[in-house]
């Protein structure tokens, strides 16, 4: 009878739309997981515990990928060292790489703030994988008789070395992708150099004239600032590389064979095809967030290049009447319910507001790495919600910014000239020419006049045109020892 109810009920669920669930249980009881999930009893826990930011790991496909990939090389890790059967392994290798070809990614669904030190996620992961490398080999979820997510997906392994390892993947694979649009990006200031090679403008310091440059020079200058940020970038990876695969729970391979770090190491490095190589000291490296830091400090230089660069671009096209007017950037959209007529500069403005949060990021990784305690960090799953973060930002605001503002920069050259001919700062140009005595007289005069240093050259016969024309030549004016 009673076997007929429970029927029943399930009959009642499936048409209400319920799905049936089976039982799991773990050191705190029996839990109730929907029959289709391919998470576990942990990852239960984890979602009715930390529902803080919406944001799972599913949202940053590397990042799983990352988990699939490091339980990949672990497992082939603990095959070579006898302990892993090779029917386990090929069933834990197909479940693995078809997540790194992007299927089941809905299922790793913690949140990633988390208490833990990172546990409930690296459960997700092995729940996830033995369920798809149960149902990949004819059994159904949760048959762990077969294959279990704690001996044998876990196997030698503690969050303490899976969860560092897999973030440090992570962050190396995206930062490819980052570099990659940054790499565009420069692109696009230089060819932009090129462009305006020949146009004549005043450079400043400090916000007042200074001496000739060409367009072109300022653009290219933005470009080597990136391209410099971008070699810092990938100078900082050197400091991802060393993982602790191995170290177990707090650095002395307890539960680990002997060997097993040494060929996971290799085996990781061959599948990330990043150099990813064995700390020196597991203990060291397990307590230590260095690389992490790292990291993150390159990415604030290049938030800090990339603000600054924007705060530029937003200077030199003020106006249009009352501003100096040098560029124009593409108008994207009105600019004010309440005035016609005005544009905002919006994509570097957007630029501005990613580099904020990208260097206050930082700041949150600084905090939560100083924070640990002893031969952990407990506070490191706040590093991948910040770095992660940062990273995407600027992966997806780089190419808006190339596209909708750089590529479509055009020049004033009659505001230019303008400034050019009545700038005082011309006047250092003319000093080998004239005389300091008689360009500061010239400075001066202007000053006091509201004349342009070439208009008085023209009053006071001091020089020709074609002395003009020659001495106005860019090439001359910006390059001199050339």
């Amino acid at each position: 009878m009673k076997k007929y109810l429970l029927t029943i009920i399930a009959m009642l669920c499936a048409f209400n739309g319920f799905s049936q669930t089976r039982t799991e249980k773990d050191l705190l009881g029996e839990k109730q997981i929907p029959a289709d999930a391919y998470y576990g009893v942990q990852t239960m826990r984890a979602l009715e515990n930390f529902q803080v930011s919406g944001v799972a790991t599913k949202f940053y496909p590397d990042y799983v990928k990352a988990f699939a990939m490091v339980k990949l090389a672990a497992a082939r890790a603990n095959n070579d060292v006898g302990r892993l059967s090779k029917e386990k392994l090929a069933a834990i290798e197909k479940a693995c790489l078809a997540v790194m070809q992007g299927k089941y990614h809905d299922q790793f669904l913690v949140d990633l703030y988390q208490g833990g030190a990172g546990t409930s996620a690296n459960m997700n992961a092995n729940e996830v994988l033995a369920n798809v490398a149960l149902e990949l080999t004819g059994h159904k979820k949760g048959e762990y008789q077969y294959i279990e997510p704690h001996d044998d997906l876990n196997m030698g392994q503690s969050t303490n070395d899976v969860y560092p390892t897999a973030i440090k993947v992570a962050i190396l694979l995206h930062n490819d992708k980052v570099i990659k649009q940054l790499k565009d990006l420069s692109a696009s200031f230089h060819k932009k150099g090129e462009e305006f090679k020949n146009i004549l403008k005043m450079g400043r310091t400090e916000g007042q004239d200074a001496v000739p440059m060409t367009l072109g020079q300022e653009f290219h200058a933005f470009g080597n600032q990136l391209d410099a940020e971008i070699e810092a970038l990938r100078n900082s990876e050197v400091y991802l590389y060393s993982e602790n695969m191995g170290a177990t729970a707090i650095g002395t391979g307890i539960t680990a064979s002997p060997g097993y770090a040494e060929k996971c190491a290799v085996h990781l490095a061959k599948i990330t095809g990043k150099p990813m190589v064995i700390a020196k000291d597991l203990i060291a490296e397990t307590s230590s967030m260095q690389g992490y830091v790292m990291y993150s400090s390159a990415l604030k230089s290049l938030a800090i290049t990339l603000s600054k660069i924007s705060g530029d671009l937003i200077f030199l096209a003020t106006g249009p009447r009352a501003g100096i007017f040098e560029i124009n950037l593409p108008p994207l959209q009105p600019g004010s319910s309440i005035m016609p007529g005005k544009v905002n500069p919006v994509m570097p403005e957007l630029m501005n507001e990613i580099c904020f949060k990208v260097m206050g990021n930082d700041m949150t990784v600084t905090l939560a790495s100083h924070a640990g305690l002893l031969q952990l960090n407990a506070f490191e799953p706040v590093v991948p919600v910040a770095i992660f973060e940062s990273q995407g930002l600027l992966f997806k605001g780089v190419p808006l910014f190339k596209t909708q503002c750089i590529d479509g920069i055009t020049v004033n050259e009659d505001v230019l000239k303008n400034y050019m001919e009545r700038s005082v700062g011309i006047v250092t140009a003319l000093n080998p020419v004239l005389g300091y005595e008689k360009t500061t007289e010239l400075a001066k005069e202007a000053l006091q006049t509201g004349k342009g240093i070439l208009e008085l050259i023209r009053e006071k016969k001091l020089l020709t045109e074609d002395q003009i024309k020659q001495l106005m030549d860019p090439a001359k004016m910006t390059s001199p020892n050339k």
